[in-house]
């Protein structure tokens, strides 16, 4: 990185940029039609400025999807009162979810679509820790004195996972089918129900 292409100070700017200019190609194209210069064009900075923050476009994306992922769990969690009746809980975290797709549906069936399609390495890496805190936010959320009152138990590691994956899947076709995600809503409340749910612990 030079000084002539980075002004001292605006490294958090470009990078900001850069990520903003992914997300704007994937929402227009899709990550897989999406190029380093389309990038930089709708950055509005250049091939040098990419390359000084990211070693090429996959790196871009496991960034933004990270970033996306963060935002995702944080509302989910924030979505939820610990207080409320587990049948509500549940409902609460499946909306905050649906609510932060409906946000940015693109950017959602991209990290579900494109980062298993990126094979080894760090994507499948960022994929694999991005799964990680889901669980973890998903053990932490039934670990409470109101569901363990309930006769809910925070689920084993593997149980997480296929909760989630099911959610996932569900979330990328409704997506892909140009469907309103708010219509998976009572399903997916169900299917969390029946698998996390007091029948399914005891």
């Amino acid at each position: 990185m030079t000084t002539t292409d980075v002004p001292a100070g605006a490294d958090t700017g470009f990078r900001r940029r850069l990520l903003d200019g992914m997300a704007a190609c994937i929402r227009r194209h899709g990550y897989p039609d999406t190029t380093v210069a389309d990038i930089v064009r709708a950055a509005r900075t250049s091939r040098r400025t990419f390359y000084a923050h990211f070693t090429d476009r996959q790196e871009c994306l496991v960034a933004l999807l990270y970033e996306t992922n963060e935002r995702t769990i944080a509302r989910i969690s924030a979505s939820v009162d610990p207080g409320a009746a587990w049948e509500l809980q549940v409902r609460q975290a499946i909306e905050g979810w649906i609510a932060a797709v409906q946000a940015d549906p693109p950017i959602t069936l991209s990290w579900i679509r494109d980062v298993p399609a990126l094979g080894q390495g760090h994507a499948r890496q960022v994929q694999r820790e991005t799964m990680a805190a889901f669980v973890v936010l998903i053990q932490r959320l039934t670990d409470t004195p109101r569901l363990r009152a309930a006769g809910v138990r925070p689920p084993s590691d593997q149980t997480a996972v296929i909760l989630l994956g099911g959610l996932r899947e569900l979330i990328a076709a409704t997506v892909e089918d140009g469907r309103d995600v708010r219509t998976i809503v009572d399903p997916a409340v169900e299917a969390t129900r029946l698998l996390l749910g007091p029948r399914a612990a005891s």
